[in-house]
């Protein structure tokens, strides 16, 4: 359970109020938020309050925004300190071999599952939109330009444009240079350390406001996206929620049961208040410090999760790089009338599997998308039809990509026999310290 932590004394806030909150459940706070969201975006669309629509839309996107803020030097101190950290790591060319073969086999399922999906339920089928105004989106993802934008032409770029995958590719030159460098880099490991820690406190701060955010996101959604524009992809939403829920509450149990020999529902309890953060603020990146903590409390060592779950956060999307893309190719395939192959198919598992790395950034997944689509040769086009449902979906994406992120290095130590696992079989058993977004 996620608790807010007493802050200290601020002023103008009663002690009995502060008290009162800092007991009340972070999920609590969450679903309180997203409750009250929903009513007054109800309430600003049926009532035709613009003043409110625009008031919950800011409310997000400020939310958003401070989010956004600290991936930079919170994706590169991150990978820079885990790779460094490998050091003291046994085996940890293997650890790191079997982190990416997870990742690359749930990658697989999910897929899978999505195209299972897509081909039941047939999404795009008799779907009615204008296809003659659909327009590709202003950012687009092809082979050529996955490959040749990993490597930045200016390293300052990447940080002031936040472009997360250079980020990564540099963060992991750097780490391995410092890696091999050895004891003269200490320094310059000790500075990234620093400015790691105090990234995650600012950031701490930043998800303590996650209730208001999820007000002010969630009001936007049900205020701009009525029935009207939702009933066309109705089918389509419902689906890749299905898939998603499949992925969560089937896969990961039987892959916890079977590779791990784990009880899913102490995995559950370790890991939701990750799961239930990237929910509402649709960033696996902002959620990666909750993710870290969760994955240590579930008994994964610290320096092997220091590595597991960054790099996770960059490159493990179950939801954006798997389930979505295939169902929306299908979708975008049946609404403009093309015939997919089974060779087709097989393209979409590889993409997937293959360039999640390409959906690398804070929110969202059109660069995937569009990357499954051009490698198709499907028009870029249909993924203009999804943007206005994209909020939407992308809350479910990103909750099981979290949810991939965490599970990965808890099966790869259960699996290595490094598992804590009497820390693991006490959650939700005993009581003890909660986890708490502390300041």
């Amino acid at each position: 359970m996620v608790t807010t932590a007493p802050t200290g004394a601020p002023g103008g806030v009663p002690a009995r109020l502060r008290r009162t909150l800092s007991t009340v459940p972070f999920s609590v706070q969450i679903l309180a938020g997203l409750l009250l969201g929903a009513g007054l975006g109800y309430l600003a669309r049926v009532a035709d309050l613009s003043w409110l629509a625009s008031t919950l839309d800011t409310v997000g996107s400020l939310f958003v925004q401070l989010l956004k803020l600290a991936v930079p030097p919170l994706v590169f101190t991150a990978i820079v300190v885990s790779v460094v950290s490998l050091r003291g790591v046994a085996n940890a060319a293997r650890l790191a071999w079997k982190t990416l073969l997870w990742f690359g086999i749930t990658a697989l399922i999910a897929v899978s599952i999505g195209i299972g999906l897509g081909l039941l339920t047939n999404p795009g089928r008799g779907v009615d939109l204008d296809v003659a105004g659909a327009t590709a989106p202003k950012r687009t993802g092809s082979w050529t330009d996955f490959l040749t934008g990993i490597v930045p032409t200016n390293p300052v770029a990447a940080f002031v444009e936040g472009n997360v995958l250079q980020i990564v590719f540099l963060a992991l030159v750097v780490g391995t240079a410092a890696l091999l460098v050895g004891a003269a880099a200490e320094p310059f490991v000790t500075l990234n350390r620093a400015v790691l820690e105090i990234v995650q406190k600012a950031l701490w701060w930043v998800i303590r406001l996650a209730p208001i955010g999820t007000l002010g996101l969630i009001g936007h959604a049900v205020a701009a996206y009525g029935w009207d524009l939702l009933a066309p992809l109705a089918r389509f939403t419902t689906a890749v929620y299905v898939g998603c829920a499949i992925v969560l509450f089937v896969v990961y149990p039987l892959v916890l049961v079977t590779a791990g020999r784990l009880n899913p529902v102490r995995f559950f309890a370790g890991a939701w208040p990750a799961i239930e953060l990237a929910f509402v603020s649709r960033s696996s990146v902002g959620t990666m410090p909750v993710t870290q903590r969760s994955v240590e409390r579930l008994g994964v060592p610290r320096e092997y999760a220091s590595f597991a779950v960054p790099f996770g956060a960059t490159t493990k999307m179950d939801g954006c790089a798997a389930i979505y893309p295939a169902l929306a190719a299908i979708f975008v395939a049946q609404v403009f009338g093309v015939a997919l192959s089974p060779v087709d198919y097989l393209l979409i598992a590889f993409v997937s599997v293959v360039g999640s790395a390409a959906t690398a950034g804070l929110t969202g997944a059109i660069v995937m998308l569009t990357l499954t689509l051009s490698t198709l040769g499907l028009p870029l086009a249909g993924a203009g039809l999804l943007l206005a449902i994209d909020p939407i979906i992308d809350m479910i994406r990103t909750a099981t990509n979290v949810a991939g992120q965490a599970l990965v290095p808890t099966i790869v130590a259960a699996r290595e026999g490094t598992l804590d696992r009497a820390a693991y079989d006490a959650i939700g058993v005993r009581k003890g310290p909660r986890l708490t977004l502390s300041v």
